[in-house]
């Protein structure tokens, strides 16, 4: 007789990249530039959709007009998960009309009730959407609620511990990043940010050590004075975070938030990547810590 033994992969967390492109996705919209162009003809891990993430397909990070297409492509069974992390009120990361479609005469078997997180501006963009005369027919009351969060107040969700950290970026909102925390497993969700972040949010960041920190890279090449940061800015932050003993060399670094504008193909992004120890994330992209 053989014995079949199930192997449970205890206190392992995953992060999926559904989406790694900027606002104007990749290849853009309206351009036609080299990058571009060259997305167009060659494919595959060169063509980015709007940024979004998933955790252990349950914490939904951002909501992004591509999220249909990301259920589709990914077999996510939006449904189900009952928990959205909004970064910030920007339309790449909220797109927030859609979430009507989560009612019952639209969402049929939906399970309870799913919480989106987030500042003040996605909140009035959130209510913006949901109460449209259109929709006023159709209630979100039992479907979809809103918790305004507060910078540096945690709390849970299903069983994870967040942080909203205030990034650098746009000054208009308190725009968040994130700390997730579960089994002992914890990452960092750098995602839009700078550098230049303010003394409170670095000495929160830096009161944590992670297994996997995925960092903004929005300029490619370019140097950046704050609100996104590129690829040298990437590595100043990995210094950063070496210095203050918050990464350990296992730590998973991924670099992530793609634009067209940086002049870089996924080749050679991927290729700095390499060189710097780093990840060059992609849509599809998995990592498990």
């Amino acid at each position: 007789m053989t014995l079949v033994f199930e192997v449970r992969k205890e206190n392992v967390m995953e992060i999926q990249y559904l989406g790694t492109a900027a606002a104007e996705g990749w290849p853009a919209l309206f351009c036609d530039c080299e990058i571009c162009r060259k997305a167009r003809k060659t494919g595959g891990k060169e063509l980015r959709t709007r940024t979004q993430s998933i955790v252990d397909g349950k914490i939904l990070i951002d909501f992004p007009p591509d999220t249909y297409t990301h259920a589709l492509k990914y077999s996510l069974q939006l449904g189900q998960i009952q928990h959205l992390l909004v970064t910030h009120s920007h339309m790449d990361h909220f797109f927030p009309v859609e979430l009507i479609h989560r009612h019952e005469h639209f969402g049929h078997g939906a399970e309870g009730m799913l919480n989106v997180y987030g500042n003040e501006a996605v909140e009035k963009a959130f209510y913006d959407a949901v109460l449209i005369d259109r929709f006023k027919v159709h209630p979100l009351d039992n479907a979809v609620r809103f918790v305004r969060l507060k910078p540096f107040v945690d709390f849970m969700a299903d069983g994870y511990h967040i942080i909203p950290v205030p990034a650098d970026h746009d000054k208009r909102e308190t725009c968040f990043i994130y700390i997730i925390e579960k089994d002992r497993k914890c990452l960092l969700y750098g995602h839009d940010t700078g550098l230049k972040m303010s003394d409170a949010a670095w000495d929160c960041i830096f009161s944590h050590k992670y297994d996997l920190i995925s960092i903004d890279a929005t300029m490619g090449r370019q140097h950046s004075e704050g609100y996104h940061m590129g690829l040298p800015d990437d590595l100043t932050f990995v210094a950063i975070m070496e210095k203050h003993g918050c990464i350990r060399p296992d730590t998973v670094k991924i670099i992530n938030h793609f634009s067209h504008n940086g002049g870089m193909t996924h080749e050679e992004l991927d290729a700095f990547a390499v060189k710097h120890s780093l990840i060059a994330a992609y849509d599809g992209m998995a990592v498990s810590i």
